[in-house]
């Protein structure tokens, strides 16, 4: 018996803000968040700098053209962050 094992792309659909809160909704419906002071330039972005987040690349990217910050989607699902949890 053989198994392949296929590589998928994880795709976002959507991405949105809810305070200093980054959201992603993925293909398959799930919802994943992430607190925006876990990344550099976002830890000191504005809340309304924040919600410009837009998606790019087929939705495997979030982009923050003030910012000039860009974020694989793979990356956030996976939780690599630059930075360690916050102690707000």
């Amino acid at each position: 018996m053989s198994i392949t094992h296929q590589e998928t792309e994880t795709v976002a659909t959507r991405a949105w803000t809810e305070g200093r809160m980054v959201f992603v909704e993925l293909t398959d419906q799930r919802i994943v968040g992430f607190p925006a002071n876990r990344f550099r330039r976002l830890q000191e972005a504005s809340e309304p700098q924040l919600a410009e987040v837009r998606l790019e690349v087929g939705g495997t990217a979030l982009r923050w053209e003030s910012l000039d910050e860009d974020l694989t989607v793979e990356g956030v699902v996976a939780g690599r962050f630059q930075l360690p949890p916050g102690r707000d």
